[in-house]
């Protein structure tokens, strides 16, 4: 279809959106979304991705299925397009050529009439090739290379040349770490038009606040697509707002634009999700977008409870190189990859067999009963763990801190340096900077493998399902044959917070299994967990 206008609105909320509540958006918002922006002048929509990954519970909106699609309301002006990540067609064990068309039936027979193919550099050749067969298939190809500010002059060059080879519709360029200014924008397009005399797009990233600026300034050096989300709803610090760039661009549109029904929708759906899952920029998304930081180490640490000095201390270690690239290893808790345990030396059972284990968290409620905390630890003398080297009580009575968590460690390498208590931690995590860090430091080795829905205790390590220091700290008293564990400072965040979920579930799983100890917390706490009282003990 040919626009009416010189420049082009793809709309993915739904789509990037997808990363907070796992693509799974109700009905009622998806056809009233469709609507919304079919009344208020967007031509293109990005409504998912398509996918063959099955692994964990994902929402209709990451399969984008066809038969899906059949069952909403799309209105007659709107195209609809999918993303799809190169990188699971090329690994495909049937090659990239039968898996592009195992994913994709012919456009005639589909209500998806764009492909977008989703590709780091070292994969743009053969996402041209993908793009030639969805071509041939009837689909409006684009290709979006990922993380354009990383790359060189001649890099960009190359690739306009293989773009003009195997040419897609569009030639997308990605902001990817958010950091991008218009310099860097118009040298980008300057080096892809030497050869790609094509269409051009942008998805920019809202880190510094500048995601329609950039997207206004890209439109003036000729690019003549421009992605957007409704309230910049997308991963990390998201994207540029629908709302502002249809109101920068009001008067570049032959009709006047109503704004009113996006306005409506924003207050009935995307209102309430943001105060939950609380996207868009904020000072640690900006200091990463200054660094050259990869965001989803902001978005892992914001997920993970991290505190503010934990997340500035993170940041100041990452923008020394570490963070350009994101590394899986340093932020494996987010996406949990399986990981096979690496005992460690150190065996608990020495210290714990046949003892209380009281694990103390920093929750405010800690200081409340700080008094009575010491007391009991005089008292009756149980092996004391702390989560957070923030914990209230006299550093003395602290047998030992746990960390597992590789970017906690990094954040709170600095207040580790200071302990005068050992310190037990995965060795093995260390990165070389670290241990030198830590050379002072009594370390303790216990280690640790990763398995999802699984724990299992071993002399000197354990198999933990997320890298949760409270997993880890369980696992140390399990592995040590405590008695009974008891929980301190375990205020939680409120029944409705998903991470009370996430803590809740935890505990429910360690008690599932036969070795578990039987867990109380002593302090007030909404984790559904035994509970007795401090002053009862």
């Amino acid at each position: 279809k040919k626009m009416k206008n010189k420049f082009n609105i793809l709309d993915c909320t739904l789509r990037d959106g997808g990363y907070y509540n796992n693509w799974d958006f109700s009905t009622d918002l998806v056809n009233d979304y469709l609507k919304t922006m079919s009344l208020i002048g967007v031509d293109y929509v990005e409504l998912g991705f398509r996918s063959f990954q099955t692994k964990d519970f994902k929402g209709p909106t990451w399969y984008t299925t066809d038969s899906y699609l059949e069952s909403l309301s799309i209105p007659k002006n709107l195209i609809v397009g999918v993303m799809v990540n190169v990188s699971e067609l090329i690994s495909h064990p049937s090659g990239f050529a039968k898996a592009t068309r195992l994913m994709f039936a012919k456009a005639k027979k589909s209500k998806v009439k764009l492909v977008r193919l989703a590709c780091h550099f070292e994969e743009f050749n053969q996402a041209a090739k993908v793009g030639k067969i969805l071509q041939k298939l009837g689909y409006f190809v684009t290709i979006n290379l990922m993380q354009i500010s990383e790359q060189s002059e001649e890099k960009i060059i190359s690739i306009a040349k293989m773009a003009k080879k195997n040419p897609p519709n569009v030639l997308y360029f990605a902001d990817s770490l958010g950091g991008m200014g218009s310099n860097q924008i118009s040298n980008i397009v300057a080096a892809f038009r030497r050869h790609w005399h094509g269409a051009l797009g942008i998805h920019t990233h809202n880190n510094l606040n500048n995601a329609v600026a950039n997207s206004l300034s890209a439109l003036d050096l000729g690019v003549t697509w421009l992605d957007s989300t409704v309230t910049g709803m997308g991963r990390g610090p998201g994207n540029a707002q629908t709302e502002y760039l249809l109101i920068e661009l009001q008067n570049t549109k032959k009709n006047k634009l109503d704004i009113l029904p996006l306005l409506k929708l924003i207050k009935k759906y995307f209102e309430p999700m943001l105060k939950k899952y609380k996207w868009g920029t904020n000072p640690y998304y900006y200091l990463a977008g200054k660094y050259g930081i990869h965001p989803t180490y902001i978005q892992s640490m914001i997920v993970g409870n991290f505190d503010n000095e934990e997340i500035l201390g993170t940041i100041d270690q990452l923008k020394h190189g570490e963070g350009r690239r994101y590394n899986i290893g340093l932020v494996r808790s987010d996406f949990q990859k399986p990981m096979k345990l690496t005992e460690g030396n150190w065996l608990p059972s020495k210290k714990i067999k046949n003892k209380k284990v009281l694990i103390l968290a920093s929750g405010p409620k800690a200081i409340d009963y700080k008094n009575e905390l010491e007391k009991y630890i005089k008292l009756k003398k149980p092996f004391v763990i702390a989560l957070n080297t923030t914990v209230s009580i006299n550093e003395k009575l602290i047998d030992v801190f746990a960390a597992c968590h590789p970017l906690r460690l990094i954040a709170d390498a600095n207040l580790y340096k200071s302990l005068t208590s050992p310190l037990v931690v995965p060795i093995s995590f260390l990165s070389h900077s670290l241990k030198k860090k830590f050379k002072n430091l009594k370390l303790l080795d216990f280690g640790i493998g990763i398995k999802e829905n699984h724990f299992e205790f071993h002399k000197s390590g354990a198999v933990v399902p997320r890298l949760y220091a409270l997993a880890y700290a369980l696992s140390i008293a399990t592995s040590g044959g405590a008695s009974k564990i008891l929980l301190a400072g375990f205020d939680g965040f409120g029944i409705h917070d998903r991470r009370t979920k996430t803590i809740d579930e935890l505990l429910a799983l360690y008690s599932s299994f036969k070795s578990a100890k039987p867990v109380v917390a002593v302090t007030p706490t909404s984790y559904s967990v035994d509970s007795t009282s401090i002053y009862a003990l």
